[in-house]
């Protein structure tokens, strides 16, 4: 057994659950070509992480085919099996500075994307799904630079500093969540796309739209805060719905 199929057999329980959120992404059309990365963290500094390799469908990926990096090491895209250089970039830099940020999804996902390329990319109070978001809960990258190489990567990780942000709308290029654990950063992208497709698809109304008090909308994302263990039960249900199809993402 080589050095590469041992680091492939750790972290069975992460690797399921990332694998599972990956390839239920696909199955929600949200991720686009081989592109998009998902991240989490495997130590207590957040600095050694899981991320899905280079080029690779989300619709395929197993647990064992998870890359394990460490945010430390400048000669990891020096190596075979590299991860892509923009995962590294943006990935890497945010697990090098933003230790909260424990999982990290960014997707080119449609709705967000296009929430993303407005004028005004912050995402309102419009309905309870956006409520979750309210205020310091998300933050609007209105800099973007290029492809998220790693100058790129340590821009935006920068932007990450405010623990109570869950969510970055990436001026003109798409949207990226944090969380503490797989379960809750894929509760947020979830939730996020869908908020974002309801306020898309009010503005095509073209009639006013009744957003939420500040009051009301504060209220409101302290209710899903305190609300029970909802990602977890999500994420459950998700890899039940994969293993009844036999999907081998565990593998």
């Amino acid at each position: 057994m080589n050095s590469h199929t041992r680091a492939n057999l750790t972290h069975a329980a992460e690797r399921a659950d990332l694998a599972a959120a990956l390839r239920w992404t696909a199955e929600l059309g949200m991720n686009e070509g081989v592109a998009n990365h998902f991240s989490l963290a495997v130590n207590p500094d957040g600095t050694r992480f899981l991320i899905n390799p280079f080029a690779r469908a989300f619709e395929t990926i197993r647990a064992s085919d998870l890359l394990l990096v460490d945010a430390m090491d400048p000669d990891t895209l020096n190596r075979p099996g590299a991860p892509d250089p923009t995962a590294w970039g943006l990935h890497g830099s945010i697990h090098r500075r933003v230790p909260h940020a424990r999982c990290v999804m960014h997707v080119h996902s449609i709705h967000a994307t296009v929430l993303a390329c407005l004028q005004d990319a912050r995402l309102p109070p419009l309905d309870q799904n956006a409520a979750m978001f309210f205020g310091p809960r998300q933050v609007v990258d209105a800099g973007y630079g290029g492809m998220a190489f790693e100058s790129e990567g340590e821009r935006c990780a920068g932007l990450l500093a405010d623990p109570r942000v869950m969510a970055m709308v990436m001026g003109n290029h798409g949207v990226l969540v944090i969380g503490r654990t797989v379960a809750e950063a894929f509760m947020r992208l979830y939730y996020f796309e869908r908020a974002a497709e309801t306020y898309v698809r009010a503005l095509q109304t073209g009639r006013p739209l009744r957003i939420l008090s500040d009051e009301v909308a504060e209220k409101t994302a302290r209710e899903w805060e305190d609300y029970p263990s909802t990602a977890e039960h999500f994420l459950n249900e998700i890899k039940a719905m994969l293993d009844a199809r036999g999907a081998g993402f565990r593998d």
